[in-house]
C-alpha cells in the first residue's frame, strides 16, 4: 500500500490508521501470523496500532500481547501467566531514556561511582533479556536510548564524566557490544531516529506528562516503522534486489546522446562528485548481498559504454542483470524476476523519471518504487526505507551477487545441450550433506524464514530453536550445500524429521529456488533414508502444508515415490513411503567428497 511505504505522511496514518488497517485486511493477502509481546516503560497503544498496519502491509499478521504501563521489567523477571499463555513468537521492549533509573545525579561522583551505576543499569537491562530468552527462546527487539533535548552545562553534557548524554552514549554503546555478541537479540536504533527527526520533534514533554507518551504523537509511526522493518528482516521479507535506470540515475546526463565523455561523474564537478557518492552507496548494497541490477532504455553498447566511464564506480560485472533496450521497463523489470527466480516483491526500483516510476506502479504493484529527484534523496530514502533492514549476515549473504551472476551462466550453458540430464553432469555437481553444524546454524535460520515457495510445511524457526533441534536424539536435521564448477551455492536445503519409533515425520523440507530443477531434493532423500535405514526407520511419513506461494511443491512427495494417504479440501495432504527396497534417485550430484566439498 503506497501509504505506508516511506515517506509516509505520518499525520495521514495516524488519522487514517482504522480505514487503513480495514483495506489491508480487505485485500485477502495470505500473510504469517506472529504473536508479538510488547513490554513498554511508557505507553504503547498508538505504537501498536502503527506496527500492526505497516506489518499488515509487509505480508505478516500480529497478534499482540501489551504489558501494563511501565511493567516490562516485572513482566519479563516475574511470572506473569497471561504472557506466559501468550508465549511470544518476538519481543519488543520500548523503553526510553525517561525509563534510566541509575544516571549519574552529582558532578562530586567519581568516576567509579559513576561506572558503578553504568554497569548496574546496563546490569538491570540484562537480567530483562536473559529471563526473557530462557522463558521463550525468541527473537528480542530492544530499543536503545534517544538523548535527552534538555542539558545542563552545554557540550560538556556530551563528554564529561557526569555529564548524562556522555551516560547514556556509554550505555548505547553497551548495548550493542550485547546485541554483537548475542544472536537472536536486536537493537531499534532510536539513538539515530531521534536524531534524524530532530529531538525537539522526538520529544513532547507535555504528552509524557499528561499522557505518558514517551515520543511525541508525530514521531510514533516513524518509530513503529523502524521497529517493524526489524521483524521483517526477522522473517525473511526484506527486499533482495536494487533495479537502476542509468541516465540521470547513476551520472547526469543521456550516454546515448553525450557520449562517454559528456556524461558527468567523478571529482571533477559537484554534480559529477554527487553521482560518484551515490554509487559509492549502491555498491555498498552489494556488500552485504543485495543483488543489483539493470533497467534503461538504451542501446545496450551505450549502457556498457556508461559503466565503463574511468570514473564510474560501478561497473558491468557488479550487475547480475542488465536489461537496456527499448522495452518498457515494467516488462524488463518482470523479465529480471525471472531471470534470477525472484518475487517481484524482491525488487526496488530506483528511476529519475516520474513516468517511469508511475508506470512501473501501476503495472508491478508489488515493486518498491523509489523515484529519484536527487541522489541525496534517494540515498535517504533506501536507508529510511528500510528495504534491505539486516538483522544477520551470514558467508552467503555476502556471495549473494555471484551465486546469481553465476546462476546466470548456467542457465545460459543450458541452451546448448539437447539433453537435460547431459546438462546437468555438466555442471560437476558437489554437494556436502551433513548435520546442523554450528557455522550453518545462522544460515539454515535464514533459509527456513525466507524460503517460501520450495517449502512442504513452511514451519519458521529461531536460531535458538535451530540449535536445540540439532542436539536432540529423536529428529534427523540435514542441511545442503551444493557447488558447481560456476560457484558454490551455499547452504540451500534443510530438512527436520523427528523419529516416532520406525517411523519418521517430516516437520520441514525446504530448499532455496535458486537450485530449482538441479536435483538436489534427490541428493537430500537419499541421504534422509539412509541415515532412517540405520536409526531402524522403515517408514517415512510426509506432510505438505499448502500456503499462497508453495503449490510447487505440492506433488513433491509423490514425485519421490510417496503414496498419497490424505488430501483435505484446503489443499494440504499426507504422504508415506516404505523405505526397506527404496533405491537411490540421485543420479548427477556427487555427495559429501570432501576434497571437493568446499567446507
Amino acid at each position: 500500500m503506497k501509504e505506508l511505504s516511506f515517506p509516509f505522511d505520518s499525520k495521514l496514518l495516524l488519522r487514517k490508521r482504522k480505514a487503513l488497517k480495514k483495506q489491508l485486511l480487505a485485500d485477502n493477502s495470505q500473510r504469517i501470523h506472529k504473536k508479538i509481546a510488547v513490554l513498554g516503560g511508557s505507553t504503547t497503544n498508538d505504537i501498536i496500532s502503527m506496527m500492526e498496519l505497516f506489518l499488515l502491509n509487509f505480508g505478516i499478521e500480529p497478534e499482540f500481547y501489551q504489558s501494563e504501563y511501565n511493567k516490562f521489567y516485572e513482566d519479563a523477571v516475574f511470572s506473569n501467566p497471561e504472557l506466559d499463555s501468550f508465549a511470544p513468537d518476538i519481543i519488543f521492549i520500548h523503553t526510553t531514556s525517561r525509563n534510566l533509573t541509575m544516571l549519574p545525579e552529582s558532578p562530586a561522583e567519581s568516576p567509579e561511582q559513576i561506572q558503578a551505576r553504568l554497569d548496574d543499569q546496563f546490569g538491570y537491562f540484562k537480567q530483562i533479556w536473559l529471563s526473557l530468552m530462557e522463558k521463550f527462546s525468541c527473537p528480542i527487539i530492544q530499543n536503545n536510548f534517544e538523548l535527552p533535548l534538555f542539558r545542563r552545562t552545554g557540550s560538556y553534557d556530551g563528554w564529561g564524566y557526569s555529564g548524562t548524554a556522555a551516560f547514556i552514549n556509554r550505555l548505547n554503546v553497551l548495548f550493542s557490544d550485547y546485541a554483537r555478541n548475542n544472536n537472536g537479540f536486536y537493537i531499534n536504533d532510536i539513538n539515530y531516529l531521534s536524531s534524524v527527526i530532530g529531538l525537539t520533534n522526538w520529544h513532547d514533554p507535555e504528552a509524557w506528562y499528561m499522557f505518558k507518551h514517551a515520543v511525541s504523537m508525530s514521531a510514533i509511526p516513524d518509530l513503529a516503522y523502524s521497529v517493524s522493518c526489524i521483524v521483517k528482516s526477522v522473517y525473511g521479507k526484506n527486499q533482495k534486489v536494487i533495479d537502476l535506470d542509468l541516465d540521470n540515475t547513476l551520472w547526469s546526463g543521456v550516454i546515448g546522446d553525450d557520449g562517454q565523455e559528456g556524461i558527468e561523474i567523478g571529482p571533477e564537478t559537484a554534480v559529477g562528485q554527487s553521482f560518484s557518492e551515490f554509487q559509492e552507496f549502491i555498491k555498498g548494497y552489494k556488500n552485504y548481498g543485495v543483488v543489483l541490477a539493470v533497467c534503461s532504455k538504451n542501446d545496450e553498447e551505450n549502457a556498457l559504454l556508461g559503466l565503463d566511464h574511468p570514473s564510474s564506480v560501478l561497473h558491468p560485472d557488479d550487475f547480475v542483470s542488465i536489461k537496456a533496450n527499448w522495452d518498457p521497463k515494467d516488462r524488463n523489470i518482470a523479465e529480471s524476476a525471472s531471470d534470477l527466480n525472484l518475487g517481484l516483491d524482491s525488487f526496488v526500483f530506483i528511476d529519475d523519471n516520474p513516468a517511469e516510476c508511475a508506470i512501473v506502479e501501476g503495472q508491478l504493484p508489488m515493486v518498491n518504487v523509489v523515484n529519484l529527484t536527487s541522489v541525496d534523496n534517494a540515498m535517504y530514502c533506501l536507508s529510511r526505507g528500510g528495504y534491505f533492514e539486516v538483522t544477520s549476515v551470514s558467508a552467503d549473504d555476502l556471495k549473494r551477487s555471484e551465486m546469481y551472476a553465476a546462476n546466470a551462466q548456467r542457465a545460459a550453458q543450458q541452451k546448448s545441450f539437447g539433453s537435460y540430464e547431459d546438462y546437468l553432469l555438466s555442471l560437476d555437481m558437489k554437494a556436502e550433506i551433513v548435520g546442523f553444524l554450528p557455522v550453518y546454524q545462522q544460515r539454515i535460520t535464514q533459509l527456513t524464514n525466507k524460503s517460501n515457495q520450495f517449502n512442504l510445511t513452511t514451519k519458521r524457526y529461531t536460531e535458538t530453536e535451530i540449535h536445540e533441534v540439532s542436539e536432540s536424539a529423536d529428529h534427523i536435521c540435514l542441511c545442503g550445500r551444493l557447488a558447481d564448477k560456476f560457484g558454490d551455492n551455499g547452504i540451500v536445503s534443510v530438512v527436520i524429521g523427528k523419529q516416532n519409533g520406525d517411523v519418521l515425520d517430516m516437520e520441514l523440507w525446504l530448499m532455496s529456488c535458486r537450485v530449482l530443477k538441479r536435483d538436489m531434493e534427490l541428493a537430500m532423500l537419499d541421504e534422509v533414508v539412509r541415515l532412517a535405514k540405520e536409526r531402524g526407520i522403515r517408514r517415512i511419513n510426509g506432510y505438505y502444508y499448502k500456503t499462497a506461494k508453495n503449490n510447487m511443491v505440492s506433488e513433491l512427495y509423490g514425485a519421490f515415490g510417496f503414496q498419497l494417504d490424505e488430501k483435505q479440501e484446503n489443499g494440504d495432504s499426507v504422504w508415506h513411503l516404505d523405505i526397506d527396497s527404496y533405491a537411490n534417485k540421485n543420479k548427477v550430484i556427487k555427495v559429501n567428497e570432501k576434497e571437493n566439498c568446499n567446507e
